[in-house]
């Protein structure tokens, strides 16, 4: 059980520096947000909270005010399993009592545990596929990748009914091998894999990362762009795209 509460000292702000630091190695590029940044941001009536396991800082979490009556969270960084739920679950408390009525943040689409997180588990639905959102990353985590992201909304008020599962839903984009091998997308419920372990894949093969990051891009940003719905994340490798 993880105590979240929010963060206000420029202190607590140099202890989520240093977690950033450990997650991300960040070296000589240059950190999603700084002490600061988190120091005006929050004077400012945004948001951060870190979560806490006894006196040790296991996560945190850096967002702002966005349009259309939204909390933006812009960063999150977990060390201990079940922080980001908590992070999670204390974003849209917070952002219920100060009038708001979603919870936005964008991730990486090819992130297996992250797609299944953000729309098994939580029920938030991606609204718009960002290419190249940050342009290229030089972070351990992401180095040498393009940074697409999915933009994706969370309702303070409740998430949408999972789509229950079609059996006539046709592979889009398929995982053989290993590689992206694409397929039919004109069917009402289209299936698009993401591969198993893309951060491992970055280092290990380059050149199949990149064809990953390219095949996506294509047929799940095309589809979103056609104005099809994502509505759910199945067996934990497929995005579910439906007409509208």
């Amino acid at each position: 059980m993880f105590e979240v509460r929010e963060l206000r000292e420029i202190a607590e702000f140099e202890r989520v520096d240093a977690l950033f630091e450990t997650i991300w190695r960040f070296g000589p590029a240059a950190p999603p947000v700084t002490v600061e940044l988190m120091r005006a941001l929050t004077h400012a009536g945004g948001y951060a909270a870190g979560a806490f396991d006894g006196d040790r800082l296991v996560g945190a979490s850096v967002g702002f005010l966005a349009a259309g009556a939204a909390l933006h969270s812009h960063v999150t960084g977990t060390i201990a399993p079940g922080a980001g739920h908590a992070l999670k679950l204390h974003q849209r408390r917070w952002a219920g009592e100060h009038g708001l009525e979603r919870v936005t943040w964008t991730y990486d689409p090819l992130v297996r545990r992250n797609a299944h997180f953000n729309l098994a588990k939580l029920g938030a639905r991606p609204v718009a596929y960002l290419p190249d959102f940050y342009g290229v990353m030089a972070d351990a985590i992401n180095r040498g990748d393009e940074s697409d992201r999915l933009l994706t909304e969370w309702p303070v008020g409740g998430s949408p009914a999972p789509a229950p599962e079609r059996a006539d839903a046709v592979v889009a984009l398929a995982d053989e091998g290993g590689r992206p091998v694409p397929g039919p997308v004109d069917a009402d419920t289209v299936l698009v894999a993401v591969p198993a372990d893309i951060e491992r894949l970055r280092g290990a093969d380059p050149g199949a990362a990149k064809s990953w990051r390219h095949a996506v891009r294509d047929v799940l940003g095309g589809l979103m762009a056609e104005g099809r719905a994502v509505t759910g994340f199945r067996g934990r490798t497929y995005y579910v795209v439906e007409r509208a």
